[in-house]
């Protein structure tokens, strides 16, 4: 399990899905409903949507490791794992509209690196996937 590449990727992937629930993707002012301006900070935590797709990639990421002799449910579950990171990503910046100023800070690396990392453990099982059928034709 260890000594495949994706298990790190997705290793990697959990971690920073679960480090997004306390470091802030983007902060700045927002409007109450009474009109008084606020400073907040927008992180997995802010959001029912996105605290539910953040745990939901961690999740499916820690459980896909343990998966590693169905090949085909693990990319399945990374592919839906990447889904839901790019979902997250878009319901992210769709609640960044609501604030009137701020900025996107540097912890949201954390938040953009998922999907890459996703994408490169989906590459890695495709790969042993494709290696186990070409040692099955030569048998």
């Amino acid at each position: 399990m260890i000594q495949r590449l994706q298990t790190i990727w997705l290793l990697i992937a959990a971690v920073c899905a679960i480090l997004t629930f306390d470091l802030a993707f983007y902060s700045g002012v927002k409007l109450s409903d009474t009109n008084i301006k606020q400073f907040v900070e927008l992180n997995a935590l802010a959001d029912v949507i996105i605290m539910v797709l953040t745990g939901l990639v961690a999740l499916i990421c820690l459980v896909t490791m343990f998966l590693f002799q169905n090949r085909k449910m693990q990319l399945r579950l990374t592919i839906v794992a990447l889904l839901a990171s790019i979902a997250n990503l878009v319901i992210y910046f769709a609640e960044t509209t609501e604030f009137t100023e701020g900025n996107i800070l540097l912890t949201s690396i954390f938040t953009f690196i998922i999907p890459v990392f996703l994408v490169m453990a989906a590459k890695g099982i495709y790969r042993d996937e494709k290696l186990v059928k070409s040692m099955d034709r030569l048998r």
